[in-house]
């Protein structure tokens, strides 16, 4: 699979369920949420304070490790919907503890470089934006709406889909103390239901 980093157009949450503005932290975990199906991206060097604006004005979700996050107003007063994402755990287990604490299901994968729908593409529509051992290879492939990108079921796809089933496995399990409850003191809207 060919991937790179970018980011997302935003929009309120569709059929495929919320999408997700991770903060700097969390930039491993926008793309395994990508893989679980989930439009996702994340800011890296951006102001708490932007961060937050940016989810009321995108209606993003917003996932944070930063208990402090969760002190602002927005998310106090529920105008913008976040989830505090324990410290600790390995970003697979990240989304397994975000799809588990919304009670989201795994969907099929999104591109994982921008979160675009993924659409069937046309052996033929391929040849050149692959490598030729490829197209010989592989019968199936997926373009992103988003960002053009073209996919297949190579070995980077079935560890996607092997790692969502850990991470969903282990937070279904608990994943240890580090997914206990998180920070005394956070707003209920922390934990978004």
């Amino acid at each position: 699979m060919d991937e790179a980093g970018g980011g997302a157009a935003a929009a309120p949450d569709d059929a495929a369920g919320p999408r997700f503005l991770c903060d700097a932290m969390l930039g491993g975990l926008s793309r395994w949420l990508r893989g679980a199906g989930y439009d996702a991206t994340f800011e890296h060097g951006i102001d708490d304070g932007e961060l937050v604006r940016l989810a009321q004005r995108t209606g993003r979700v917003l996932l944070s490790s930063d208990a402090g996050v969760f002190e602002r107003r927005p998310l106090r007063t529920a105008a913008v919907r976040g989830l505090y994402v324990p410290r600790g755990l390995r970003p697979m287990e990240q989304a397994g503890f975000v799809l588990r604490e919304l009670g989201l299901p795994v969907r099929d994968p999104r591109c994982m470089a921008c979160g675009g729908a993924l659409a069937a593409a046309p052996k033929d529509a391929v040849r050149g934006a692959v490598p030729a051992v490829v197209v010989e290879r592989y019968d199936e492939f997926w373009r992103c709406e988003r960002c053009g990108k073209v996919l297949w079921k190579g070995s980077h796809w079935e560890g996607i889909v092997a790692g969502v089933a850990a991470g969903v496995a282990a937070a279904a399990a608990g994943a240890g103390a580090a997914a206990a409850a998180p920070s005394p003191g956070l707003a209920k809207t922390a934990r978004l239901r």
